[in-house]
């Protein structure tokens, strides 16, 4: 061992026994967790850890859409860096290095040190480094030489910044790295700038593509840099509702938020309105778009008041295709079945799309209701296993006393009460197909270990056996609860959860979903098939049916349907043949009241592209106010509730002489 290895040994004993060091605060929480928490010794100099070609092809897969994007800003900041003795690494968020750009004739010495393609440099394996305390930290720092906690990574100095995803998950770290650097940490500064601006580039470029079909909203501090170069750019819905954006919006937002702690109430900032954070809603975003000077393009924060200079990128206008033949669809049909035009159901189904046939396991997690067990299927009908056994497993379901035996099945005699000739077990009978593993975040502890070990190794011990029986399955769990808080609590093994994230596929809840009479339309007529009867809604029905939150999500949705259709006197569903619930979340304080009613019944259930032609009720005004009121005066949610267009409710408060509160016009009362 090297002197300098063995002084930095020594330093490091001393930090992890409380002694104070002269390093950054973030180095040394970094040290004493690689003690403490990830139990490394300091004496142990470890090789770098390159995962096989097998395990690198699925982390690649897994990211393949943002990789294509992240490419270009990689090779882009190698460009600007050049000569200067610098490798750029792109991890994922686990730490395994699925991009790399390098001087290939120090191939030998880079992949000696770690700086290569499948490197794993999460910080439980490889103690302290950029890229691990990256992860850790959610933080951009450097790391350098001697700061490494593994006395093998003296020579180096490493500098990352974490890539997050347009949710505010984190998807990757951005490293540019160096096998020799001069002495001070100063020297690094310049690279921490440049990682920093092109994590952040990279971060809005993926934003931009997967959200190129929504609103965009840029904006900066000052007009001079609205247009050039915006710190701030989120994705926003027909609605108002946003969708996604960078890193430093999710701050600004998360700095809104602060100011008044009454808002901090545990939801997502993806799906939240635009007016919750601007003074802004959906309708204003035409009067921001660049043709406009950018000095008359200025909003407010909506708690703070801090004005910004904004620009609005409306989404591309949907043009026909020239050909009268229809092309064909892009994503597999079980897939394709999920949703009609539901941007983010899209989402989902595309990513899918791209890894029905990997060996990866799939993690699948939303609300209870959201469809996880209709999408595990359609993955299993698009692959390749389709024709297979598709094997479901509701872990909550299962008596614990019972799950292993049900799970891995046992051998006749294995114990009492056990049949006369044994079980084969549900893993065995998904032998060649997909195992889904439903509310996977309910499964015991110490059933856990076992599942993992049949992740890990292909093959499965029946109680009562000693020798294990390789399976060939494909393994999809979901469940809606948290399973990195579960982790964090305790109750749920980390490793396992790495085990069955190799992709993960986040469904929306149906309240945030824009295809909501498109599900009202297959369901009525799946019921009215069997029934025989037409089923068709009132429009004061179907206003209550958009006006309504669904908690239950899709699940609740059927029922509601079933309900409705078994009550109905007649083929058309009215308002009274709803389930309580909706027509008491109608009638609520905060609810549409009697306005769903009023208002949708001007549309005419003859006439569901317009507001009716015929002579206007006193009422009439009333009622349109009211439900404006109840939708908090979005115009869009106002239309989509009584199933028109936008301009129909333009044109309709014009010739009511009704003027929206935020421009000077009534208000809420």
């Amino acid at each position: 061992m090297k002197r300098e290895q063995a002084a930095h040994i020594d330093e490091l004993v001393r930090a992890a026994g409380g002694h104070a060091t002269h390093r950054d605060a973030i180095i040394e929480a970094s040290w004493r967790r690689c003690v403490n928490e990830h139990n490394l010794d300091p004496v142990v100099l470890r090789d770098p850890c390159i995962v096989t070609h097998a395990r690198l092809r699925e982390h690649q897969e897994a990211m393949d859409e943002f990789l294509h994007t992240a490419r270009f800003g990689v090779e882009t900041l190698y460009r600007e860096v050049a000569g200067l003795g610098y490798v750029l690494l792109l991890t994922d968020a686990k730490g395994i290095t699925v991009d790399f750009i390098g001087d290939p004739t120090f191939d030998s010495n880079l992949m000696r040190a770690g700086l290569y393609l499948g490197a794993d440099w999460n910080e439980p394996h490889a103690g302290t480094c950029a890229v691990g305390t990256c992860i850790a930290t959610g933080e951009a720092l450097v790391v350098h030489q001697s700061d490494h906690f593994d006395a093998t990574h003296i020579p180096l100095t490493c500098t990352a910044a974490p890539v997050f995803d347009p949710s505010g998950a984190l998807a990757a770290v951005l490293d540019i790295s160096a096998l020799h650097s001069p002495q001070p940490k100063e020297s690094q500064y310049l690279a921490l700038q440049f990682v920093k601006s092109f994590a952040h580039k990279i971060e809005t470029a993926h934003l931009l593509n997967r959200f190129r079909r929504e609103w965009i909203v840029k904006l900066a501090p000052s007009p001079e840099f609205a247009d050039v170069d915006p710190a701030y750019v989120l994705a926003v819905d027909g609605a108002g509702r946003i969708l996604g954006f960078n890193n430093r919006t999710r701050q600004l937002m998360m700095r809104e938020l602060d100011c008044r702690p009454a808002l901090l109430d545990g939801r997502p900032l993806a799906g939240r309105l635009l007016s919750e954070f601007f003074d802004l809603q959906v309708d204003d975003l035409p009067r921001l778009i660049p043709s406009r000077p950018a000095s008359q393009r200025m909003v407010r924060l909506a708690i703070s008041g801090t004005p910004l200079f904004a620009q609005a990128q409306q989404p591309p206008a949907r043009i026909a295709a020239p050909s009268p033949v229809a092309p064909a669809p892009a994503l597999p049909k079980p897939l394709e079945a999920l949703t009609r035009g539901d941007g983010a159901m899209l989402d989902v189904a595309a990513r899918a799309a791209k890894l029905v046939n990997t060996q990866m396991s799939l993690l699948i997690c939303g609300e209870t209701g959201t469809g996880k067990e209709h999408l595990a299927k359609a993955i299993h009908a698009a692959s390749g296993r389709a024709g297979k056994p598709f094997v479901p497993v509701n872990c909550a379901a299962l008596p614990e006393t019972l799950i292993e035996g049900e799970l891995f099945g046992y051998e006749p005699g294995a114990f009492t009460g056990a049949a006369a000739k044994g079980k084969r077990g549900l893993v065995m009978e998904a032998d060649g197909g997909t195992l889904f593993l439903d509310e996977i975040g309910d499964m015991p502890l110490t059933l856990q270990t076992r599942l993992l070990r049949v992740l890990a190794e292909r093959e499965v011990t029946p109680i009562g056996r000693t020798r294990p029986v390789p399976v060939n399955i494909r393994v999809i769990a979901a469940t809606h609860r948290d399973l990195i808080a579960e982790v964090k609590a305790g109750r749920f093994r980390e490793d396992l959860y790495f085990r069955l994230s190799g992709g993960v596929l986040t469904l929306p809840a149906l309240r945030q979903r824009a295809d909501l009479d498109w599900l009202v339309a297959r369901f009525l007529a799946e019921r009215g098939g069997v029934l025989r009867v037409p089923f068709e809604l009132s429009g004061e029905a179907r206003a209550m049916l958009h006006a309504y939150a669904w908690p239950g999500n899709i699940r609740e949705l059927a029922n509601a349907l079933d309900y409705a259709c078994a009550v109905a006197g007649d083929a058309v569903i009215a308002w009274d043949d709803l389930p309580d619930r909706i027509r008491d979340a109608a009638a609520a304080p905060h609810g549409p009241s009697g306005a769903v009613h009023e208002v949708a019944a001007l549309a005419g259930p003859a006439a569901p592209g317009g507001m009716g032609s015929g002579a206007i009720s006193a009422d009439e005004r009333g009622a349109l106010l009211a439900l404006l009121a109840a939708q908090h005066w979005n115009v869009s949610a106002v239309a989509r509730a009584l199933g028109v267009d936008r301009t129909t409710i333009h044109r309709r408060m014009r010739r009511l002489h009704i003027t929206s509160p935020r421009h000077g016009g009534e208000g809420m009362n």
